[in-house]
């Protein structure tokens, strides 16, 4: 597997794992109805930030995430990161390469920490992953997340600091 920086012909790739994952409703605060132009526009990222796509050795997309600072201006010195992977490559280290990638990039550009705003609580496998990347749970917003059978669940905010 290869990451590698998303190219603009790469969106048709990531179109229908993003519409797919998007559209269940379950792991993202995105909205459940995106266009193929507005989920270009949510996720293909410009500088400072970037996104990159996970390749096997045929060159298809497996995954992709996007990454740079999580806020502007007094908050621009911590990163932050979300990651889609094709439900057909699931439980083949796609997620863990590209959160590896992001610590990486981030780590590299002097972010200070990775702060994940929005981590569904009941996204149980991407709690464990960012957790096994040592990230914690500095904080869970009781019923923040509304699923699309109109229960409710938590919405994490996980920390990776940097520095020191």
């Amino acid at each position: 597997m290869l990451i590698r920086d998303a190219q603009a012909g790469d969106w048709a790739a990531i179109w229908p794992f993003f519409r797919e994952i998007t559209e269940a409703g379950e792991t993202y605060v995105y909205p459940r109805d995106l266009s193929f132009e507005q989920g270009r526009e949510w996720w293909m990222e410009s500088p400072p930030a970037r996104t990159v796509v996970a390749v096997d050795e045929d060159g298809k997309v497996l995954g992709s995430a996007k990454m740079g600072p999580n806020r502007p201006g007094p908050g621009s010195h911590v990163a932050t990161g979300s990651f889609m992977v094709a439900a057909e490559h699931g439980g083949r280290g796609v997620g863990r390469a590209l959160g590896e990638e992001l610590v990486s990039w981030a780590r590299s550009a002097g972010y200070r920490g990775i702060q994940f705003n929005a981590v569904v609580q009941s996204n149980t496998r991407a709690v464990a992953l960012w957790r096994s990347l040592g990230f914690t749970v500095v904080g869970t917003v009781p019923e923040a997340f509304r699923r699309p059978d109109g229960s409710y669940t938590g919405l994490h905010i996980m920390y990776l600091p940097l520095h020191g």
